[in-house]
């Protein structure tokens, strides 16, 4: 019976690959390799479990390097990392005597000729689902196989964001076998930690350890005990480039809002300060959530920048409220008495508030009465001074004896705009005609007394009024510093508190 085309070719194609995977091999020790070969898989099939006794588990030992992690997607939640993965067993139909074929001791051929666990990394989320590389086998003259295959995995890993810059995450590698449970595959670990003598550091990512751990689980499906080997990758996220593109630039920004308190009130651009940098944090905060999964869990990052964002919101309607304060017009009610003592008195001191004129020791000396109205009343006090009347208070007109009008322009001997109308009978008339002469004397002297006061009253309304427009002024003056205080410290707080969790 001639052999079929597909044993000829088998048969070539393993000649070849065991005469050049046997380096340093005379020809001698060639031929007996092709020997070798033809024995080996003359009845061998790779499609059953190599094992004598079926009741048996057939060992496999695993182990896992790490070579490189390719990639984190946080928000998908995938980890690409490119493994070594060993793989060794024993076929009980593999083995030969070593002095029967001149001493070979190991022979490499392709991994498809031979029987290989089913080993799958089971939280795989590879769409493509390739698998290991095909490569080469090493069986030794015992009937042990070692199949190392390297592959690159994109694994599902659960990622907690909530201290995200200053993050650490643990995502698992669980390998197992896909269709053989524990009565017929029993997987073991070689070691007790991944080894990563070889690895490549990542940029972003640090690697602090990889332990390996057994386990046996009874899936719903079966009651048989289906074992399998969880590699746990516990990795530290590298926070200088989030810290150097995303904290500082908020934290020196966060800095320039309690500034807008410092600016003058007449400067208009107060609450325009406060938008714009309520508008870069609202950039910032957007590039975070780009690239953060859409959990429940809020990164550290993200809550900085919230509290900075409501912080920055409060101080622009705070400093809405001062100005409307500042621009309180001559109509303003008086400053209550609590709000001078505490306000003007304690607090202007205590933040170095002071008008032009005062000094840092001692207030502004009240000014002196005008000596004129002190005159003009007869040496004593002007009328509404003195007299338990706050300056504010608009004082009464003066009125003559006989209840007469106060205005000039209802004086006798006084027309319209304060000129003076002669009595019929003459220029002004003489004091041999006109038997009242004197009498209009003392009536001119009384107007003019009526017209000094009016003008008094109404220099001493306006001037009440500027003062409760400066002291309402500095009222809104004091409050900015205070707030502006206020929120340095609060800012400065936050970034302690986020930059020590750096350390």
């Amino acid at each position: 019976m001639s052999p079929s085309p597909w044993m000829g070719t088998f048969l070539l194609s393993a000649s070849l690959l065991g005469l050049l995977l046997a380096p340093g091999c005379s020809g001698a020790q060639g031929r007996f390799a092709y020997k070798l070969l033809n024995d080996l898989f003359a009845n061998y099939s790779n499609a059953l479990r190599p094992a004598e006794d079926t009741d048996r588990a057939l060992n496999v030992t695993l182990q896992v390097t790490l070579s490189q992690i390719i990639d984190m997607d946080e928000r998908n939640q995938i980890l690409t990392a490119y493994l070594w993965i060993r793989q060794v067993w024993v076929d009980a139909y593999l083995s030969w005597e070593k002095e029967a074929y001149d001493g070979i001791d190991t022979i490499r051929i392709p991994s498809s000729y031979v029987w290989r666990p089913d080993i799958v990394l089971y939280n795989n989320a590879d769409d493509q689902f390739t698998g290991s590389m095909e490569t080469n086998v090493v069986i030794h003259s015992d009937g042990q196989i070692m199949w190392d295959s390297p592959a690159i995995t994109k694994s599902s890993c659960k990622v907690d964001v909530s201290y995200f810059p200053f993050d650490g995450q643990q995502c698992r590698l669980t390998f197992g076998s896909w269709t053989y449970n524990g009565n017929q595959i029993d997987i073991l670990n070689k070691q007790e930690t991944g080894d990563l003598t070889d690895f490549v550091e990542n940029v972003e990512w640090e690697v602090l350890g990889m332990p390996a751990k057994r386990s046996v689980v009874t899936y719903g499906c079966c009651s048989e005990p289906y074992p399998d080997v969880t590699y746990t990758l516990l990795l530290k996220r590298r926070a200088s480039f989030y810290i150097f593109n995303l904290l500082l630039p908020c934290i020196m920004i966060s800095f320039l809002a309690p500034l807008g308190f410092y600016l003058p009130a007449d400067s208009g651009e107060k609450v325009s300060l406060g938008v714009t940098v309520l508008l870069a944090l609202t950039v910032f905060q957007l590039l975070v959530a780009e690239s953060m999964p859409p959990s429940e869990n809020v990164p550290l990052i993200g809550k900085y920048y919230i509290a900075t964002m409501t912080m920055i919101t409060a101080s622009t309607a705070l400093t809405i409220f001062i100005m409307n304060i500042h621009h309180c017009g001559p109509g303003a009610k008086p400053v209550p008495r609590w709000a001078k003592k505490l306000i003007l008195q304690y607090m202007a001191r205590i933040f170095f508030v002071y008008e032009v004129g005062e000094s840092c020791r001692s207030p502004r000396p009240e000014p002196e009465p005008n000596p004129k109205a002190r005159v003009a009343n007869g040496g004593g006090p002007a009328r509404g001074v003195g007299r338990g009347r706050s300056p504010g208070e608009e004082a009464p007109p003066l009125r003559s004896p006989s209840q007469g009008p106060s205005s000039p322009s209802e004086q006798p001997g006084w027309g319209e705009g304060g000129q003076y109308v002669a009595p019929e009978g003459g220029e002004g008339g003489s004091a041999d005609q006109d038997p009242c002469a004197k009498s209009r004397c003392f009536c001119h002297h009384h107007s003019i007394l009526r017209n000094v006061e009016y003008i008094a009253n109404c220099f001493r309304d306006q001037k009440a009024a500027s003062r409760r427009t400066g002291e309402w002024k500095k009222i809104a003056k004091v409050m900015d510093r205070f707030f502006m205080w206020v929120f340095f410290a609060m800012v400065f707080i936050m970034s302690v508190l986020i930059m020590g969790k750096a350390i």
